[in-house]
């Protein structure tokens, strides 16, 4: 219960904070549109879950040894670059927990893109995904999972990761994966 209470915090909380910035129905309008830019997309991409790490300053030691970090799976999404160079998604991933169960993610997300260079070949972002995920232990139950997000590119192929926070023993962590273009 815990686990489902701070994840409603953290999505209402990030909701409250972009009402603070701009008008809420600013924003909605504005991720409205960026959403469906982006469902009209036909650029297409992989995701590869590689690599779940959990905190060691948070975890206790016998909690580490027994979860898996090696969350293997796969995702499939729609993207686009927006007049700006930053990247939009909507995606859906599919991969081991923490408990080697399934856990599934879907949701759109958002990364603003800093350039190296001026080939723009190499860019390193930040953003947000806001998505909801089923795990085992909420009986598969879909629950919103507002989520910080980073990347590192070269051209379409990236490696990206999102921070999932949390308490003792709980959350506190490192999900990475790649994500590369198909070629239809």
């Amino acid at each position: 219960m815990k686990k489902f209470l701070f994840l409603w915090i953290a999505g209402l909380s990030l909701l409250l904070s972009f009402s603070a910035h701009a008008g809420i129905n600013e924003y909605v309008a504005t991720l409205s549109e960026d959403v469906s830019q982006t469902w009209n997309s036909r650029k297409y991409d992989v995701f590869v879950p590689v690599w779940t790490w959990h905190n060691r300053l948070t975890y206790d030691k016998d909690k580490i040894e027994r979860y898996n970090e090696e969350p293997w799976g796969i995702g499939f999404g729609k993207s686009r670059y927006d007049q700006n160079g930053n990247w939009h998604s909507l995606y859906a991933m599919g991969f081991k927990d923490s408990n080697k169960h399934l856990q599934t993610i879907f949701g759109y997300a958002f990364q603003k893109n800093w350039y190296l260079g001026a080939n723009r070949d190499f860019a390193v972002g930040a953003g947000y995904t806001l998505s909801l995920t089923q795990r085992s232990e909420y009986l598969y139950i879909p629950l919103p999972l507002p989520l910080p997000l980073v990347g590192l590119s070269y051209k379409d192929f990236a490696v990206q990761a999102a921070y999932v926070p949390g308490f003792r023993n709980s959350g506190n962590v490192l999900f990475t994966w790649l994500r590369f273009p198909l070629p239809f």
